[in-house]
């Protein structure tokens, strides 16, 4: 069955925010498109406009110009309310850090994210819906685990799961390897890289540390604030994914 879901697309983004007299320019003409079922990394190091990008497409920010589609969706004239709403029901974003709150367990942290989403859900699906997904991050015997009670690689699978609970169209990772070591680190990568594609979403991965990026579909550069080629095109030697 082809997929409903559409690509995000970014096109001559240009942000800035004030500098003292004058405005600092933190996107410069970006323009980006990845489309459903796709994993686009952007490496560059820090300061070089990554998490501006992410706060952008996720309409977070809004740019001084350019244009920002979610899923065939113009943000550039929704009301702030209406981008809410996107978030919730075409957005997942996974945090650097998950931010699992501490009282919930695995799967009721998936739990809630259905239930703040604005629609009405079955108890029953929402159940079944959260325990595939803990499935499919590898986490089905964990389900009744507490954050203090997992890895910190578990806990970023349950912020990936989290992220895909209502089935978002877009999905941005911002930074997810940054706590874990080098082995739980490229497995994440190679689960996000294989949910991108079995659930057709457009992920972006925004990232300063290239290890395991051969599992991505597109990798692009961003320095001061613009989008180029890979800065790196020669791949690493791909690690085997090991225990999150």
């Amino acid at each position: 069955m082809k997929s409903t879901k559409q690509s995000l697309l970014l096109e001559g983004v240009t942000l800035t925010y004030p500098d003292g007299a004058g405005r600092l320019t933190a996107l410069d003409g970006v323009g980006i498109e990845v489309p459903a079922g796709t994993l686009t990394a952007v490496v560059g190091p820090s300061g070089s406009g990554k998490s501006s990008l992410l706060a952008v497409a996720a309409t977070l920010v809004t740019p001084d110009r350019g244009r920002v589609v979610v899923d065939g969706v113009e943000t550039g004239t929704l009301s702030r309310s209406e981008k809410a709403e996107l978030r919730r029901r075409r957005l997942g974003i996974v945090f650097q850090q998950p931010n699992l709150l501490a009282s919930l367990t695995a799967v009721e942290q998936l739990e809630l994210m259905a239930h703040v989403d604005g629609r009405r859900h079955r108890v029953a699906q929402v159940r079944e819906r959260a325990r595939e997904l803990l499935d499919a991050v590898g986490l089905s015997g964990e389900a009744g685990r507490r954050p203090h009670q997992l890895s910190g690689g578990q806990r970023q699978r349950v912020g990936i799961a989290r992220a895909l609970m209502n089935d978002p169209a877009v999905l941005l990772v911002d930074e997810p390897t940054s706590a874990l070591d080098h082995e739980r680190g490229a497995a994440v990568l190679a689960l996000l890289a294989d949910l991108t594609r079995k659930t057709d979403t457009a992920t972006v991965l925004v990232t300063h540390d290239r290890a395991g990026l051969a599992v991505a579909d597109r990798v692009v550069g961003m320095a001061d604030g613009r989008l180029g080629p890979d800065p790196d095109p020669d791949p690493d030697p791909e690690p085997g994914p090991g225990p999150a």
